[in-house]
């Protein structure tokens, strides 16, 4: 364990009044027999918005050894505390909006509107052209938000950088009714990738899950971190995994059950 800012609480000034619950977004507080107490280290961001709350002056700042805070771990629990203390979504929204810090205005989320695509004529050996079929903005996993209004209800497709070069009719085949996530296993932070994907999954009532992975070794990883994110929070969301050859042949299109066995769809 590093050294790190975090808060202690003086049990002995404290009086339990609970007024810097509330004011911790990330849930790291909570009352326990008659005092306030850090529930885990992993929660605690160090920034001190409870100081301020104590009419006691039981709380203070102090740099020791601690667990590293989690942002994902902090969904999670956020998620638990909505559900089961039936807290209002605000303090997960609250908690989603401090963590995000791009200011980019290219990564503000928005869902594009399209219109339904036309048959081709039968009678003709022409194709219609070809549209695109992306629904959400933006697509790169780091870039994404993890409360975005898009992800409720959403068929998800995460796919690696590489897929939609090498598959001619990705668009069609794959991201028509789905809501797009891109990303590198091997050349971006795939523990990043697993924390962002967690909270979008705890935070999110995510219908299925499709992986688009390159056949090459190293793309494959994309599919273990999407689990671990699974396993991390939980959920048993339908996935399905399609490998595509570095020729631009679809190999395999499978989908696993809770047993973690592919069968082919």
């Amino acid at each position: 364990m590093a050294v790190r800012k975090i808060i202690r609480i003086d049990e002995e000034k404290c009086d339990g009044c609970g007024q810097c619950v509330p004011a911790c977004a990330e849930g790291a507080i909570q009352v326990i027999d008659g005092k306030a107490r850090l529930v885990s280290e992993t929660y605690c961001d160090g920034l001190g918005a409870c100081l301020g709350e104590c009419p006691q002056d039981a709380i203070r700042i102090e740099g020791r050894q601690a667990e590293e805070f989690d942002p994902a771990a902090v969904a999670i629990h956020l998620a638990g505390l909505s559900a089961k203390e039936k807290k209002p979504q605000s303090a997960i929204r609250e908690f989603v909006a401090h963590q995000e810090h791009s200011g980019c205005p290219g990564a503000t989320s928005r869902e594009i509107s399209r219109e339904p695509v036309a048959a081709s004529d039968p009678g003709t050996d022409a194709r219609p052209a070809a549209v695109s079929r992306l629904s959400n903005w933006p697509v790169q996993l780091h870039l994404a938000p993890v409360q975005a209004p898009f992800f409720n209800g959403a068929d998800i497709l995460i796919a690696a950088d590489c897929a939609p070069f090498a598959f001619a009719d990705f668009h069609e085949k794959f991201i028509a009714g789905k809501k797009l996530l891109i990303g590198c296993p091997k050349l971006d932070d795939s523990s990043a990738y697993v924390d962002k994907l967690t909270q979008i999954l705890a935070l999110n009532d995510i219908r299925s899950i499709e992986i688009a992975f390159m056949e090459v070794p190293c793309c494959f990883g994309l599919v273990s971190l999407v689990k671990q994110a699974l396993d991390n929070c939980g959920s048993d969301i339908p996935l399905k995994l399609a490998k595509i050859g570095i020729r631009g042949e679809l190999q395999q299109r499978h989908e696993t059950r809770s047993e973690r066995r592919f069968v082919v769809a």
